[in-house]
């Protein structure tokens, strides 16, 4: 498979899945595992994560691409993911996803790699649902947080079994929880292709079916737990929903419908999916530091006069940000906590996160953000985390509670709702921050997330610091209830009757306005900002009456024929005014009846939202009746007419003062707009240095985190490694051989182990206690022993091989050695003796046998030594004897072959004088002269031979850089009459430059050149020779036992086409004077191969060949690049 950088496809975050996979020790095969296993058309994108070392470069996608059926790709900068598509993290980065691209920033030096969790909770914020996380082989706890987050965001985790070479990584994740499956790798690939085509299926159905199932499911839950998620963000519920059915492999709602229907369990699995349990310990620290600098001074004032401070965590999850708050306030007063009556509420609608809350027992994890000194102040540690110590438990009481239908707690100097409105709608908000609002006391704080306002209800709160989303209450003398809390009468549960019934208690005089009100109330009505009617007082019938289409409490659209208009205009300057508006002389006609009608519009003041109260007053004109009137009919219609002219000639004129006012009006919203327009501009600039703000914050935190996780998992190692320890240290003391007793400062027996039991016949139990001098009839009662015990023994922390010879009965006598050390129990600060006996009697006994035995064998030895060395004395004269004879055996060669050579020189002069006077010589003459003539020159090649032979072992000669090449080329110079004559094919390949004697390797190559010449085939055949070399590996050097695998060595190869020989006579070339042709066919003297190989070797190397009969030869001549 080939890697790919080609530019791909753009893709949007809701295309595809995005599969995350990280790992760090024994990655390799993890990865080669799961992508074998990934199929060409899985439709999903994967991004490979690794701990890489910074400095070396990484061959992770060359490595991967090997088993890949799709494309993988190192990950550039702003690489876009696209599906069936696989990328590789480049060494020394960090990976972070955003928006469907992939980013590289560089990895900060000195600090722990934590890319695993970057890269993990990045993907899941931005990729949500369609997020995957997969850990795989590793050490450490990088990519456990990763996994929390990508979990929390709707999508799905993933972690190797207990097969993984490395299972410290996903077994960490394991025990935190945050893992969904536990697989091999390729049946983790295999899962995640069944969990898309699930998901695949369930998001193919929208249709209006499929929303009624939807209502349905949220029915099933709001019977099961009491909570109605009708107003909650439908994007979120659904998200959740398609998670749980893609993790029970359900495709259709209807099928998971049934489920529920019937199963409790999975609708309490549901149910607590829904919550999404995201909390922890000072969470947003600058959030807290604002709390603790400008918050808790003004609240702990006012309660310096009341002595009671009373706060509310709504929606506390696991208790956390409950417990974070008690500490703050804790640590702040300090020592004035005395006589102050502190009261931290804390609930939520999950009895599972309450129960957590209640134990207040976290993992070390969880902690990371507490700083050191709360942490040791407020927390007992133990194996396994931290426990909250009892002052802060107490300060808090825990309780499920719903505060959207539920009665508030009440006269509060601090409600903290934090990332709960994020998943309401602006309905379920408004109702929230009403409640808040009646539940706090004067001017008390309101606490919201960081994606939180108050904006759903900004007339109850204002700010009092933006960044840290703190609010205080405004004042209010008057509360109406809000529109919002009849939203949904469905809702109610046994709690909402009992309120009612306790409201309906009233007393008489609220029975007495009630009768005044339905009685002699004018027709009214109370209408909200949207002219909607929220009650009505007295007959409105005259007024209004029901529109045609679908129903509504709308005023306008209700209001009779003539007064929409005038109802309209009215309001709209009630409103602007805020004063009481009073519109009269308002005609309607009504069965032949004409009225005439005032209306009077009149703001509420005080109420939570704006409300206005509307009076209809109605006056009926006088109906003329034209039977029993003086005046003509036409008289009639005319003076009918003259008064309607004057009437519409009155609301003519106050229609043009109405125009004018609206345009006034208009005008000034315009003016009012742009102000608004610039403070929104304003605003916006606010929030940018708001999110740079958090950005900060955000690493800070993050660098604190990794820090605590370092320390945390350092701390977790010196843990494990002293329980290991402390495991190998009973293991060892109840395997051990000898007896041991520990014994208090008393003397008494505290325990003993299993070789002391049986060593003395006493079982553990009844040894426990007892005087160690009581026990088997008190055999360790001697002076002996208790001069140990009693006197060394105190005045020393230890005693080591303290030997002491005792009679114990009815053992006899003994020898026993002693060692001991005075220890403390960390738990109980109890002194304590370790005492180890070893009965050494045995051992004594062996040891003078093995003295009387080792006197004998000194003396023998002896005597052994001194002829050893009259042996090497006359070994010494031998080899000095030899050294001699081989010194006068290479004068004695020299002087020969330059005393053989001095007539020989003379006899060819007087042969070639001879020749020269071939007229005056007989044929027969001729012919011996010729032979005479060739003998004497291989006389002269053979004299010639053995004194290069008797120079090798010359240790004088001069060793200095060779080049190979060069040799080779001034050789073939001196045969160039030879080459021109066979004419054969010869190939050179590049040669080394080694340490050596120059004249010895010309003489080396000088005879194998020229006996891959010599040897040709006389077929007519093109002769060929072949020169190369090649630098040998520490594994082709291991092979040949003679070579020094600690230097460096090249290879050189002579090859030709020629004759070969066979392969049993290899030893016998290289032997002196042995030939395996006769003169009559080739010529030679039997000496070259073997000058050769002494070459060789006095260069540390070694020559070989390689031959059959008719297929040429190969010589091997392997030489060091410097052995001198």
């Amino acid at each position: 498979m080939q890697t790919t950088q080609n530019k791909l496809p753009l893709a949007s975050r809701q295309d595809f899945p995005i599969i995350g996979i990280g790992a760090s020790a024994g990655g390799l095969e993890a990865f080669t595992q799961f992508i074998d296993a990934i199929p060409a058309d899985s439709g999903m994108a994967y991004v490979f994560v690794q701990h890489l070392h910074p400095q070396h470069d990484s061959m992770l996608t060359e490595l991967l691409s090997r088993v890949a059926k799709i494309p993988i790709n190192e990950i550039t900068d702003d690489i876009h993911l696209a599906p069936n598509n696989i990328y590789v993290i480049p060494e020394n980065k960090i990976l972070t996803s955003f928006d469907g691209v992939l980013k590289l920033d560089p990895r900060l030096k000195n600090t722990r790699n934590q890319a695993i969790d970057i890269f993990f909770s990045s993907l899941a914020e931005v990729h949500l649902n369609l997020a995957y996380g997969v850990l795989l082989s590793g050490t450490g706890s990088d990519g456990t947080i990763g996994l929390e987050v990508i979990k929390k965001h709707g999508g799905t985790t993933f972690a190797q079994d207990s097969n993984a070479s490395f299972t410290e990584m996903p077994q960490n994740a394991i025990n935190a929880g945050v893992v969904d499956y536990v697989f091999p790798p390729e049946k983790i690939v295999a899962k995640l292709i069944e969990l898309f085509k699930v998901k695949e299926a369930i998001n193919t159905q929208n249709n209006a079916s499929e929303e009624i199932l939807f209502q349905e499911i949220i029915k099933v839950l709001r019977h099961h737990s009491g909570v109605d998620f009708t107003s909650y963000k439908q994007t979120t519920i659904r998200r959740r929903i398609a998670r749980r059915m893609a993790l029970n492999k359900i495709i259709t709602l209807k099928d998971y419908l049934r489920i529920l229907q019937g199963d409790k369990l999975a609708t309490e699995d549901l149910f607590n999916d829904m919550l999404i349990p995201v909390t922890e310990f000072f969470r947003d620290v600058k959030i807290f530091q604002t709390i603790r600098e400008k918050v808790l001074p003004l609240i702990c004032t006012k309660a310096s006069e009341e002595n009671t401070i009373r706060f509310w965590i709504a929606g506390c999850s696991t208790g956390e940000e409950a417990y974070t708050l008690a500490i703050l306030l804790h640590d702040y007063l300090g020592e004035n906590l005395d006589g102050k009556e502190i009261q931290i509420f804390a609930s939520d609608i999950s009895e599972l996160a309450i129960a957590k809350a209640r134990i207040g027992f976290y993992r070390k994890s969880q902690l990371k953000n507490v700083p050191k000194a709360l942490l040791a102040k407020y927390f007992t540690s133990n194996t396994n985390g931290y426990k909250i110590k009892t002052r802060i438990r107490n300060m808090c009481v825990f309780a499920v509670h719903n505060f959207l239908i539920d009665p508030p707690f009440a006269k509060m100097d601090l409600i903290s709702c934090r990332n709960v409105f994020i998943y309401m709608d602006s309905f379920l908000q408004k109702k929230s921050l009403t409640t808040f609002h009646y539940a706090l006391k004067e001017n008390g704080f309101l606490l919201l997330g960081k994606s939180e306002t108050n904006v759903p209800a900004g007339d109850l709160f204002q700010p009092f610091d933006k960044a840290g989303k703190v609010y205080t209450r405004k004042q209010i003398s008057g509360r109406f209830v809000h529109s919002a809390m009849t939203n949904n009468a469905t809702s109610t549960t046994p709690k909402d009757a009992v309120a009612r019934q306790e409201s309906s208690k009233d007393d008489f005089r609220i029975s007495a306005e009630a009768v005044l009100l339905s009685r002699y109330t004018p027709a009214s009505v109370i209408v909200n900002e949207q002219m909607d009617i929220v009650h009505i007082n007295g007959t409105i019938a005259e007024f209004i009456e029901l529109a045609t289409g679908k129903p509504t409490f709308n005023l306008l659209k209700m209001a009779r024929n003539g007064l929409a208009f005038e109802l309209r205009n009215a309001y709209h300057k009630a409103k602007e005014t805020g004063l009481l508006i009073v519109k009269d002389g308002i005609q309607i006609v009504k069965k032949g009846i004409v009225s005439e009608v005032t209306i009077e519009i009149q703001p509420l003041l005080n109420t939570v939202q704006p409300h206005f109260l509307i009076v209809f007053y109605q006056t009926i004109l006088k109906k003329i009746d034209v039977s029993e009137s003086d005046l003509s009919a036409e008289e009639v219609r005319d003076n009918i007419n003259l008064k309607r002219v004057n009437q519409l000639e009155r609301e003519l004129a106050k229609i043009h003062i109405d125009v004018n006012a609206i345009n006034e009006e208009q005008d000034a919203s315009n003016e009012e707009l742009q102000s608004a327009n610039e403070e929104l501009l304003s605003g916006s600039e606010e929030l940018q240095s708001l999110n740079e703000e958090l950005e900060t914050s955000k690493e800070e935190l993050q660098s604190t985190n990794e820090e605590l996780l370092q320390i945390n998992q350092e701390l977790l190692t010196k843990q494990q490694e002293i329980n290991i320890s402390k495991n190998y240290t009973e293991a060892i003391v109840a395997t051990l051989r000898e007896p041991i007793v520990v014994l208090d400062t008393n003397l008494r027996i505290k325990n003993v182990n299993r070789a002391f039991a049986k060593k003395y016949n006493i079982a553990k139990d009844e040894a426990a206690g007892k005087l160690i001098y009581e026990i088997q009839n008190h055999l360790f009662d001697n002076n002996s022993m208790r001069a140990m015990l009693e006197k060394v023994l105190p005045e020393k922390t230890q005693l080591d091989d303290y030997q002491i010879s005792v009679n114990l009965m009815p053992y006899g006598e003994s020898i026993m050695l002693l060692n001991a050390r005075q220890v403390t129990n960390e738990t109980s600060k109890e002194q304590l003796i370790l005492l180890a006996i070893e009965d050494i009697t045995e051992r004594r006994i062996i040891e003078k046998r093995l003295q009387v035995l080792s006197d004998g064998f000194e003396s023998k030895v002896q005597e052994r030594t001194k002829d050893l060395l009259t042996s090497n004395t006359e070994l010494e004269s031998t080899v000095k004897n030899l050294y001699t004879a081989n010194l006068q055996l290479q004068e004695y060669a020299y002087v020969a072959s330059h005393d053989l050579q001095e007539p020989l020189r003379k006899i060819l002069m007087f042969i070639s004088r001879l020749l020269g006077m071939q007229e005056n010589i007989s044929a027969e003459a001729l012919v011996l002269l010729e032979k005479i003539s060739k003998s004497s020159i291989r006389m002269n090649t053979l004299i010639r031979d053995l004194l290069a032979y008797s120079y090798l072992n010359n240790t004088e000669r001069k060793v200095e850089s060779t080049d190979l090449n060069v040799i080779i080329n001034n050789i073939l110079v001196d045969f160039e009459l030879l080459i021109d004559e066979n004419k054969p094919e010869i190939k050179l390949g590049k040669l080394p430059i080694i340490q050596a004697v120059p004249l010895q390797m010309n003489q080396l190559f000088y005879n194998l050149i020229s006996n891959a010449l010599k040897f040709h085939k006389n077929d007519g055949s093109m002769p060929k020779l072949q020169i190369s070399s090649r630098k040998m590996t520490l594994n082709q050097v291991k092979k040949h036992a003679t070579l020094n695998i600690n230097l460096t060595y090249y290879e050189i190869i002579i090859k030709d086409n020629g004759i070969g020989f066979n392969q049993i006579y290899e030893s016998k070339i290289f032997t002196i004077f042995q030939r395996l042709h006769n003169n009559d066919v080739y010529s030679g003297t039997g000496i070259g191969l073997t000058i050769g190989k002494k070459i060789v070797e006095n260069h540390k190397g070694l020559i070989f060949s390689k031959s059959q009969e008719n297929s040429g030869a190969e010589f091997h001549v392997i030489l060091p690049v410097n052995s001198f």
